[in-house]
């Protein structure tokens, strides 16, 4: 459904350097976030200034779709800052079914294409963080080690709340924390390629049975999104 478009409302934008960051302000009013309404302050001056640019490039009437990065703070400053506990859980909840760990049945051609995108993934963040995931074949739950997940909730507890927040949308999105976690790596030159590995299956079964039109916009609308919260996550991180 179209969110409503309303007049614009201000003439200038400005950045502003604060006592716990950047904030960007309209006409010299400092923005505020939309749900609790505290103070819209970012951790970089490149991810506010990012937010600027959102204010700054609407034209007469504010298009709620151009804002790529400003859902993304207010949620990391209304939600995840409120209950950091919540927002972890959440996300060792997609470390327990996550996609990358769940594979067809060996006889399957698509086991293969899995093993070959997928175990590199795995296998780097087993190094990274000294633990072992769970490999499935077929739909069956299996549990992943309290040791796999402890370390996991460890690494997420590092995190600030602007990089749980990119991470939060990132493994919503791709039904993965593992994508989620080297997505936000500094070392990670394409992170479209681990979304086109996050929907290996799908784009396997699409290639089989044809492509239908409006499955096709769906993907490139989720593709989008999580191409916005993976360079939202880097913004952040950029002091």
């Amino acid at each position: 459904m179209e969110q409503p478009q309303v007049k614009r409302f201000y003439k200038d934008v400005s950045v502003d350097e604060v006592a716990d960051g950047w904030q960007v302000s309209l006409d010299g009013r400092a923005i505020r976030t939309q749900g609790s309404k505290q103070p819209q302050i970012v951790p970089s001056r490149v991810l506010a200034d990012a937010l600027a640019s959102e204010w700054q490039d609407q034209g007469d009437k504010i298009d709620p779709g151009l804002f790529l990065f400003r859902d993304h703070a207010d949620f990391a400053i209304d939600i995840v800052r409120a209950d950091r506990d919540a927002a972890i859980d959440k996300l060792i909840g997609y470390a327990e079914t996550d996609t990358l760990c769940y594979r067809a049945d060996p006889e399957d051609a698509l086991y293969r294409h899995q093993q070959d995108r997928w175990e590199p993934l795995v296998e780097h963040l087993e190094d990274r963080f000294g633990m072992r995931f769970q490999r499935v074949s077929g739909i069956v739950h299996r549990p992943q080690a309290e040791e796999t997940l402890a370390a996991l909730r460890h690494h997420l507890e590092t995190l600030d709340d602007f990089a749980l927040a990119g991470v939060t949308a990132m493994a919503s999105l791709a039904a993965s924390l593992c994508i989620a976690l080297l997505a936000s790596e500094e070392a990670v030159n394409d992170p479209m390629s681990l979304w086109r590995d996050a929907n290996l299956e799908e784009e396997w079964q699409a290639d089989r049975w044809g492509r239908d039109e409006e499955a096709e916009a769906v993907r490139k609308r989720r593709a989008d999104d999580f191409s916005a919260a993976q360079a939202f996550t880097t913004l952040a991180a950029t002091r």
